[in-house]
């Protein structure tokens, strides 16, 4: 665990940061954003959590926030320095377990006759912010991706994460008694 004594450095004050194995490159490196998205998707289910969401929410969430820091710490190596370093990563029982997750949830839910505005509770509304911004870290992985090596396990888990965001405030809502806003086309 990384132990951190002092918070600024102004190393960065020139717009260069350090990825993980202290190779320096631009702080709008693709590499920074989609780790950064990450970042802010992380800060995000902090806020939600802040709501004080349904207890089954509240425990799977807390260890998302934990598996979205294992992204964003392999995400800071470039894949050729990786191997030198012991980091933790998602791996596909973390993609199972969102997929169990969302079946769980999906059990109490209504099938989808419609879209679903965002919003309802605050807690699913926040929710639904986090889902809007997991799909742009996927996409900043994509980009990535294009340029450099991105493990499988990454993008599999950004996509089934959205999913998961997305039943998880339908969910919410449901748990509040709050009806979903529905999507009118003729409006």
């Amino acid at each position: 665990m990384p132990r951190l004594t002092k918070i600024y450095t102004r190393t960065g004050d020139d717009g260069s940061t350090a990825l993980g194995s202290k190779t320096r490159v631009p702080k709008d490196h693709l590499r920074v954003r989609a780790y950064g998205d990450v970042d802010e998707l992380n800060a995000l289910l902090g806020l939600a959590l802040a709501q004080g969401l349904d207890p089954l929410l509240q425990k799977r969430l807390a260890g998302i926030q934990n598996e979205l820091f294992h992204l964003g710490s392999d995400l800071s190596f470039p894949p050729e320095e990786a191997a030198q370093y012991q980091v933790p990563r998602i791996e596909q029982h973390h993609v199972d377990a969102l997929e169990g997750l969302i079946d769980q949830l999906n059990e109490s839910l209504k099938p989808l006759e419609n879209f679903i505005l965002p919003g309802g509770s605050p807690g699913a509304a926040s929710l639904q912010v986090a889902r809007a911004v997991c799909r742009r870290a996927e996409r900043s992985l994509v980009s990535l991706a294009r340029e450099d090596a991105v493990r499988p396990e990454s993008l599999t888990y950004l996509n089934r994460l959205s999913d998961a965001l997305f039943v998880m405030a339908r969910f919410e809502n449901l748990q509040r008694g709050i009806d979903e806003p529905l999507w009118d086309s003729r409006a």
